[in-house]
């Protein structure tokens, strides 16, 4: 059974994640503010919905993550890297990243990223818990991506792309920035193609939730990320 969270109930509490349907639902209901949103990140939780529904929260098994240095950078990635002209940078403009995934993709009726959510993650943005990576033509800004960030884990949300290979770039950056930084892994939620050609890999909900447990206590504490890389630099 789906677990009904009243507003506010608890210290943020959530049902235990056997709990969870097989497609993953946990619960339904409760809130977005700062302090619900990092402690479910910390459990395994997340929240996932489209405009009209109730905040739903997830916890599927298996769980997709990519380990940073496992990240597979393909020849032909690594030739736009050299030749378009990309550069990366972070924490520049979340906004506008957040504002661009949410907008309506051409395969999908709608987006699960409402104006809520838009609010809730720029919240936890000014904290420095929320961080972009930008890619950028010139003074255009092409593709990127954003996430959550609690001590050594990062929870990625969202990407989008203007031009080829521009979301990808924003991954090679945010890999690099997580190497450099001592992070273990990047939480991916859910399965696609497209993750598992990058590297993703599928594990045990359980197993993902003891590297999470030893992640979230180390490390990093909340900043802004003030880096910039040139797409060849990457390459």
């Amino acid at each position: 059974m789906v677990h009904a969270m009243a507003h506010n109930a608890g210290k943020y509490s959530f049902p235990p994640l056997d709990a969870a349907t097989p497609e993953g639902l946990l619960a339904i209901g409760g809130d977005l503010s700062s302090g619900r949103l990092l402690a479910a990140y910390r459990r395994g939780i997340f929240p996932w919905y489209s405009a009209g529904q109730p905040i739903l929260w997830w916890s599927p098994d298996p769980r997709t993550v990519l380990y940073p240095r496992q990240l597979t950078v393909r020849r032909s990635l690594r030739k736009s890297l050299r030749q378009r002209g990309f550069a990366l940078t972070t924490d520049s403009a979340f906004t506008e990243v957040i504002d661009r995934c949410a907008e309506p993709r051409t395969s999908e009726a709608g987006t699960w990223i409402t104006p809520q959510m838009r609010a809730a993650y720029t919240d936890l943005h000014r904290a420095g818990h929320a961080h972009s990576v930008e890619t950028w033509q010139g003074d255009q800004l092409v593709g990127g991506l954003y996430g959550i960030a609690i001590g050594q884990a990062f929870f990625g949300e969202s990407m989008f792309s203007r031009v080829t290979d521009a979301s990808k770039a924003a991954l090679v950056a945010l890999a690099r920035v997580l190497v450099d930084r001592g992070y273990r892994f990047i939480d991916c939620q859910v399965s696609s193609e497209h993750l598992l050609s990058l590297g993703a890999r599928n594990i045990p909900r359980a197993l993902f939730v003891r590297q999470l447990q030893q992640a979230v206590v180390a490390g990093t504490n909340p900043e802004h990320w003030t880096v910039r890389f040139e797409g060849a630099e990457l390459a």
